[in-house]
């Protein structure tokens, strides 16, 4: 219980703030799930969408000062890692199988 009524406006303050830097965080994650879901699902054109939003939740969180920069840095790397391995994923599956192709025609 606060003593003075300063000590009690900051009291009303901080709930205040703590509630927006959790709706904040909230949202950071829930954009991070939605775009590894799409990664693991294959679908390459939603995984993009899902960084950009990412990638844009991350940057205002660290502005707004809820994570660190480097954090958020850090973490749209990652998230671009990500995407940029589902992307090569299909051109290496689609190389590896015209090696095999061309191989099976050579033993013939």
């Amino acid at each position: 219980m606060p003593n003075t009524k300063s000590a009690a406006k900051r009291v009303r303050s901080s709930s205040r703030k703590a509630a927006q830097n959790q709706a904040t965080k909230s949202r950071v994650r829930t954009a991070e799930r939605k775009f590894k879901a799409s990664v693991a699902a294959g679908k390459a054109t939603d995984a993009k969408v899902g960084l950009t939003a990412a990638s844009s939740a991350y940057s205002k969180a660290a502005k707004l000062g809820v994570i660190k920069a480097r954090t958020a840095s850090r973490k749209r790397s990652r998230l671009q890692l990500a995407l940029n391995r589902l992307a090569a994923k299909p051109a290496a599956a689609a190389t590896a199988t015209a090696t095999a192709t061309v191989a099976r025609k050579k033993k013939k």
